[in-house]
C-alpha cells in the first residue's frame, strides 16, 4: 500500500523551507493509505478520474495533493480552491474524521453481511433437510403399482383414439351470414352487443333456429372492433340453465363458485390439514371480460337467478365460510383476497329461452335489451339443408329439401334429419365418393323416426260457407284455427240454439255471445231464429279472445250462405259494438298464417304498428270494424266448393 502511494511523492532532494511541510506530507500519505485501505488502490484511482482528481494526486505540491483527497474523501468534484500550508492541518483534520466515519461504516456493514450470510447458510441447510423428508416420505408413501400403472397406460392409449367431427359440428355456421332466416335479429344482436357499451341480453324464440351461434359469432365479430371492450382472448362460456340449482350450503355452485370447507373432501389436503377454507371460483369468474352465455335461463332456481342479479349489479362474486379467520398467518394471501375483495365477474350477461318472456324473472329482464328470433319458414329450413349438404359434401335427388322442410322448423333438425338420410344412402350407395339422397331415403328416416308433417297447406282458392281461418299462437309458433259454423232454422220461431264445443275453453265461449250480439246489428237477423253449432276443429283450447271476428264471420255467413275466402286469415277481439280490437302475438301468428298458404291476414288496426307490410310475403290488413274485415272475407263471386 505504501509502495502505490509513494510513487506520488516527489523524489528529488527537498529545499530548506520545505521541511516545515515534511509532516503535512506524511499525514497526507497516511491519509491516501488509510482510505486505499477502505475502497482498494484500483477504485481509488478510477473515482480520481471520475472526479478530476488524478493529475492532483500526481502534484508534488502538497496543497494540490491535499485537495485531490477532499475530492475523493467527500465526493464533491467541484472543489477547485488549492488549500495553502495554513489552511492544510485543519482541512486534514476534517478529512481524517470523515475517514473514520467511513471506516466504523465499512465495519459495521461487514458484521451485518456476515451475519446475514450466516442466517441464509442456516436457512439453506434447513430447506435441504426438509426437501429430504419430503422426498423420503413420497417414496413411502408411492400409491403407484402395477395396475395403477397399467390403468393409466391404458387412459393415454384412449386419448390417441379420435373419430371424426359429428354432423352439427360439421355443418355449423362460421359466419354471420350463414345464419339463415334471422337477419333482423343478427343485426339487433351485433348493435347491441359489439358496441363500446355492450348490453347483457335475453335472446327469445324456438329452439334450432341459431340463438347460441349468433351469439358466439358477434363475440368474435366485437373482438376484430377496436371500439369494443372484448379482448382477443375473451372468454364465450356456455352452460345450460336447466342444469344449475342453488346451494344453500355454498359447497356445489358452479355458476358463481364454492367454498370447500376443511371438512368437505374437496378441500385441498394441506389446506385441510391447517383448517383453512378454499373459495373456488365458478363460471361467472371464468367468464370475466366476456360473454356468459346461460341457454333456458327461464328454468333456472329463482334463487340462483336472484344471486346472478347480485354479481351483474357488484361485477364480483363474494364467499363466507365460518372457518374462514383472517388473522390465521396459515392462510394463503390468494385465499385471503377472494374472501376479503370477491372473485372478479365483470362480464356481459346473454340468457336465451324458449319461455315466454312474461315467465323471466322481471328483475333480470329490467337489465337486459330483449332480442327476439323468429321461426324458420320451410324456404328458411330448404336454405339450411342445401347448406348442410355443400358441407357434408353430398347431392341432393330433386326437393329432398322442401321434403324435409315438411316435417321440421328447426334448422338443427332438419340437419339430423339430412345427416340420418345421408347415412342411409352412404350405406346403399356403391360409390362412396358420389352419395346422393334420395326422398326414400329421407321417408326411411321419417318412418323410423315417427315424424309427421309439421306444415299441413289448409289455404285454397274456393270459398266455403261457414268455415273461416282464425289465427292462434302458442309459445313463439303461430297457428291456424279452423273454425267452421253451421245453421239451420230453429223449429220454433224464437226458439233457436246456440251451441259450442266446450273444449275450446270459456274466453273462447265469450266471444261467440259478443259475435252473436254483433250479428243482429249487421244483418239484422236474430239468432234466436236459427239453430247454430261452432266449433274449432281439432277441440283446441283457445286462451285469448282473439277468435272473435273469425267466429262473427262463420256465423254470418253460415246464415246467409255466402262463402268465405279460404285463403285468408283474420285475428282481432270484437266488442258487441262491432269494433275490432287490439289482440296479443301478431307478429307470431303471421307466420302460422304463412305455413299454411295463406295470403292475406287481417289484424285490427290497434296492431298495424306490431307488424310490417309485406312480412313472409302476406298481404296484412289492418280493420277497424268488423264490416271492413267482411268485406275482406266474404266473396260473393266464388262459389262453395263440391
Amino acid at each position: 500500500m505504501k509502495n502505490f502511494f509513494n510513487k506520488f511523492i516527489p523524489r528529488r532532494p527537498l529545499p530548506s523551507r520545505a521541511r516545515v511541510n515534511e509532516q503535512l506530507k506524511h499525514q497526507t500519505t497516511a491519509l491516501y493509505e488509510m482510505y486505499a485501505g477502505i475502497f482498494g488502490p484500483d477504485k481509488v484511482v478510477l473515482k480520481a478520474v471520475k472526479l478530476d482528481a488524478l493529475s492532483l494526486m500526481n502534484s508534488e505540491n502538497t496543497g494540490e495533493r491535499v485537495l485531490a483527497l477532499q475530492k475523493l474523501v467527500f465526493e464533491d468534484p467541484t472543489m477547485e480552491k488549492i488549500p495553502t500550508l495554513q489552511e492544510v492541518p485543519e482541512i486534514l483534520v476534517a478529512i481524517e474524521e470523515e475517514i473514520a466515519s467511513l471506516m466504523a461504516r465499512r465495519s459495521l456493514e461487514d458484521r451485518l453481511e456476515k451475519k446475514i450470510n450466516d442466517k441464509m447458510e442456516e436457512r439453506h441447510q434447513e430447506y435441504v433437510r426438509e426437501i429430504k423428508m419430503q422426498v423420503l416420505k413420497e417414496e413411502e408413501n408411492n400409491v403407484e403399482n402395477p395396475q395403477t400403472l397399467k390403468k393409466y397406460a391404458m387412459l393415454e392409449v384412449l386419448e390417441q383414439k379420435k373419430l371424426t367431427k359429428s354432423a352439427m359440428e360439421i355443418t355449423r355456421p362460421e359466419t354471420l351470414g350463414e345464419i339463415v332466416g334471422q337477419e333482423r335479429a343478427v343485426e339487433a344482436l351485433r348493435s347491441k352487443l359489439a358496441s363500446p357499451y355492450p348490453q347483457h341480453l335475453i335472446l327469445y324464440g324456438p329452439p334450432g333456429v341459431g340463438k347460441t351461434t349468433a351469439a358466439r359469432l358477434v363475440l368474435e365479430a366485437a373482438k376484430s372492433l377496436k371500439f369494443t371492450p372484448f379482448a382477443q382472448e375473451a372468454p364465450f362460456i356456455e352452460v345450460d340453465g336447466t342444469t344449475l340449482r342453488w346451494d344453500s350450503r355454498g359447497m356445489t355452485n358452479p355458476l358463481l363458485g364454492s367454498v370447500h370447507d376443511p371438512i368437505y373432501q374437496g378441500a385441498r389436503r394441506d389446506l385441510a390439514e391447517t383448517g383453512v377454507p378454499e373459495p373456488k371460483p365458478g363460471l361467472a369468474t371464468d367468464a370475466h371480460g366476456g360473454i356468459l352465455f346461460i341457454d333456458e335461463i327461464g328454468e333456472m332456481d329463482a334463487m340462483l337467478q336472484n344471486k346472478l342479479l347480485k354479481v351483474l349489479e357488484d361485477k364480483r362474486v363474494s364467499f363466507e365460510s365460518a372457518y374462514y379467520d383472517p388473522s390465521d398467518p396459515n392462510v394463503p394471501k390468494y385465499i385471503k383476497k377472494l374472501f376479503e375483495d370477491g372473485a372478479p365477474a365483470d362480464f356481459i350477461l346473454i340468457g336465451a329461452t324458449t319461455r315466454d318472456a312474461s315467465e323471466i324473472n322481471p328483475a333480470i329482464r329490467s337489465r337486459c335489451a330483449e332480442i327476439y328470433f323468429e321461426p324458420l319458414t320451410p324456404k328458411h329450413i330448404e336454405e339450411i339443408v342445401y347448406n348442410a349438404a355443400v358441407k357434408l359434401g353430398v347431392a341432393l335427388e330433386s326437393d329432398v329439401a322442401a321434403l324435409i322442410s315438411e316435417y321440421t322448423i328447426e334448422g338443427r333438425k332438419a340437419v339430423n334429419i339430412l345427416s340420418d338420410a345421408f347415412g342411409i344412402a352412404l350405406y346403399r350407395s356403391s360409390d362412396h365418393e358420389k352419395v346422393v339422397i334420395t326422398h326414400d331415403d329421407v321417408y326411411k328416416v321419417v318412418q323410423v323416426s315417427r315424424l309427421t308433417p309439421f306444415v299441413n297447406l289448409k289455404a285454397a282458392k274456393i270459398g266455403e260457407v261457414g268455415k273461416v281461418f282464425g289465427l292462434g299462437v302458442a309459445g313463439y309458433l303461430g297457428s291456424v284455427l279452423e273454425i267452421e259454423a253451421v245453421s239451420f232454422a230453429a223449429g220454433e220461431k224464437g226458439k233457436g240454439r246456440l251451441r259450442f264445443n266446450d273444449t275450446a275453453g270459456s274466453m273462447a265461449k265469450d266471444s261467440v255471445f259478443n259475435a252473436a250480439a254483433v250479428v243482429r246489428k249487421i244483418t239484422g237477423e236474430d239468432l234466436g231464429n236459427y239453430d247454430v253449432h261452432i266449433n274449432i276443429i281439432g277441440g283446441g283450447r283457445i286462451d285469448g279472445p282473439s277468435a272473435g271476428t273469425g267466429i262473427l264471420a262463420a256465423i254470418i255467413s253460415a246464415i246467409t250462405e255466402r262463402p268465405i275466402r279460404q285463403d285468408v286469415a283474420v285475428t282481432g277481439e270484437i266488442s258487441i259494438q262491432g269494433k275490432v280490437k287490439a289482440v296479443g302475438g301478431v307478429f307470431e301468428k303471421a307466420y302460422g298464417a304463412k305455413q299454411a298458404g295463406i295470403t292475406t291476414m287481417i289484424i285490427p288496426k290497434e296492431n298495424e304498428k306490431d307488424i310490417p307490410q309485406g312480412h313472409l310475403g302476406l298481404e296484412i290488413c289492418p280493420v277497424d270494424n268488423v264490416e271492413e274485415a267482411l268485406a275482406i272475407l266474404l266473396s260473393d263471386t266464388e262459389q262453395k266448393s263440391a
